[in-house]
Order: structure tokens, then C-alpha cells, then sequence
């Protein structure tokens, strides 16, 4: 019996045509000058700003190397211990209150009360607004002469008094209270998907098994939502050390610098003062701060995708 030969040829691939190389790199053609910009404009001027911390640099940019210099007369300048300490206030306060209100809107909303579009547009609308608008307003409100003060004593609570806005002591929470106004709505709605996320069947088994709606939510539905409550803390920690619009727009760091943040005393050193390189040294005291948060959250998500 003869052995059968194959007489068919395999035919090879036909030669890429121009059309299809340019399908091929025209993605990356049009993200080019979006990752140019994107690394000149935010990674460079990163290394630009960390590059001038160690310089004497005042009015212009010099590039003479002077050490930790700039460093040194920062954790020596009384205002920005004073803005340090301002940032822990602040940002432990708005973190603590916009977490515990946002949680409790969200278990609020997450029982299918009557009217919860409405509610939920009400509480997310601040959101909406930037914080210039926010410091604006929440300084008209404030404002002893003109706000809520004063409505309480045109009422005839001649002794009520909330002069928050301009006592040295108490400046600082009035940024709290504005920046939770602000903030809590989101929060809401990022716990509010996540509860929304959350399996029916487990709850439903929970219930069979005696399980009072607390202690569900307690110990079963918030603990699933770790990653949610991860989210709200870094987004509120970086809302909270690069605040400075909400600062200038309501206290502009005021009564004196009783109410200054690190923003704001980066600005007045960089642009009004002339001290370039010790406004570059307290920007990258604000970005450790930032990655000193990120990190962690980051390398526990990591680890926890390769495991």
C-alpha cells in the first residue's frame, strides 16, 4: 500500500499592509502626548520641586546644592509647626466625621425609605461645588455680623454666641465643619454602591439565624466592606493635606496663622515671600504625607492579589 503524500502547500502569512501597522500603533500614537505631558508636567516637576528642596533658591531658581538646609529652618519655623499641627486636627476631625456620616447615610438609605433619589441627589449635591464656593459660603454663615450669630440674635437669644470664624482657638474647626459638609455625601455614596454590592442571600441567612439588623451590619456587611472604607481614608487624607482652597477662600489662614495649613503656608513661602526652596521642602513634606498613606494601602492590595 502506497503511502499517502500530503501534496498541499502551507500557505504563509501575508505581509502586514501599511493599514494594518498603522492600526497597530495608532493607540500609541494618540496616548503619546497625553504620557509626554503626564510625565513632564507631574512626574518631572516632582523631581524639579524635590531638586530645589536642597538649594538656597529665593526669588529665581538656583540650583547651588545646599543639603538639608531648607529642611532644617522648616521644622524650626514656628507656622509650619503650626500648620502641622492644624493638619492633624483637620484631618483626623473631617476623616472621623465624614466616615462616621457617610456610613450612617448609607445604612440610612441602603433600607429602601420613600423619596431616596431625593435624599441622596440633596446629600451629594456640596459635592458638586468646589471648595472656593464651599469657604465662601460657609464664611458668610459664620461670619458674626452677618450669619448665624446674628440671625440668633435678631430672633432674640441675645446671649447666643458662635464666633468661631474669627477666635484663634476655634478657627480650625470651622474648616472642619465646611469640609464635612462638603465631603460626607460622597462618602455616603461610595458605601452606599458597596452596600448595594453586598449578597441578599447572606444577610436573608443571617436573619434566619436570629441576627438583629445591627449586629448584621456590624458584624457581617461592614466588615465586607474594608476596601470601601480604605478608599474613603485615602481619599479624605489627600483632600485633607492638599487643602487649600476651602483655607483661603474661608479663614485665608486666619485669625493670624491660627488656622494655616501646609498648602497655604507653601504658597505664601513659594510665591509671596520669595523662599522657593523652603516652600520646595514643605511640598515634599506634603507628598511624603501622602505616600506615607498610599503606600501601605497599596502594598496590602498587592499582596493580597498574589495570594
Amino acid at each position: 500500500m502506497e503511502p499517502i503524500v500530503n501534496t498541499s502547500k502551507s500557505k504563509s502569512a501575508p505581509a502586514p499592509t501599511l493599514a494594518d501597522r498603522l492600526q497597530r500603533f495608532l493607540p500609541k500614537l494618540v496616548m503619546a502626548p497625553t504620557m509626554l505631558v503626564t510625565v513632564v508636567c507631574i512626574y518631572g516637576y516632582i523631581f524639579w520641586t524635590a531638586a530645589l528642596s536642597f538649594t538656597n533658591s529665593r526669588f529665581l531658581p538656583s540650583f547651588n546644592f545646599a543639603g538639608w538646609v531648607q529642611y532644617q529652618k522648616l521644622m524650626e519655623n514656628d507656622r509650619w509647626i503650626t500648620s502641622i499641627t492644624n493638619l492633624a486636627i483637620f484631618g483626623l476631625l473631617f476623616m472621623l466625621i465624614a466616615l462616621v456620616l457617610g456610613v450612617g447615610l448609607a445604612i440610612l438609605l441602603d433600607q429602601n425609605i420613600r423619596q431616596e433619589g431625593a435624599i441622596r441627589t440633596i446629600y451629594l449635591y456640596p459635592m458638586a461645588l468646589s471648595f472656593i464656593v464651599t469657604g465662601t459660603a460657609w464664611k458668610w454663615i459664620l461670619n458674626p455680623g452677618l450669619g448665624i450669630e446674628k440671625l440668633m440674635h435678631d430672633w432674640g437669644f441675645s446671649q447666643f454666641r458662635f464666633d468661631w470664624l474669627v477666635d484663634s482657638d476655634m478657627a480650625i474647626y470651622t474648616l472642619v465643619i465646611a469640609a464635612v459638609w462638603q465631603s460626607s455625601g460622597f462618602i455616603m455614596a461610595m458605601f452606599l454602591a458597596g452596600l448595594r454590592g453586598i449578597d441578599a442571600s447572606i444577610i436573608k441567612a443571617a436573619q434566619i439565624d436570629g441576627a438583629s439588623l445591627p449586629t448584621i451590619y456590624w458584624k457581617i456587611i461592614l466588615p465586607c466592606l474594608r476596601p470601601v472604607f480604605f478608599s474613603a481614608v485615602i481619599i479624605t487624607s489627600h483632600i485633607a493635606i492638599k487643602s487649600f482652597d476651602l483655607v483661603t477662600a474661608m479663614t485665608a489662614g486666619g485669625p493670624g496663622y491660627s488656622s494655616d495649613l501646609p498648602a497655604l503656608f507653601m504658597y505664601a513661602h513659594s510665591f509671596t515671600r520669595g523662599q522657593i526652596g523652603l516652600g520646595a521642602a514643605s511640598a515634599m513634606m506634603m507628598l511624603a504625607g501622602i505616600l506615607a498613606i498610599l503606600v501601605p494601602y497599596l502594598y496590602s492590595e498587592l499582596r493580597e492579589k498574589k495570594s
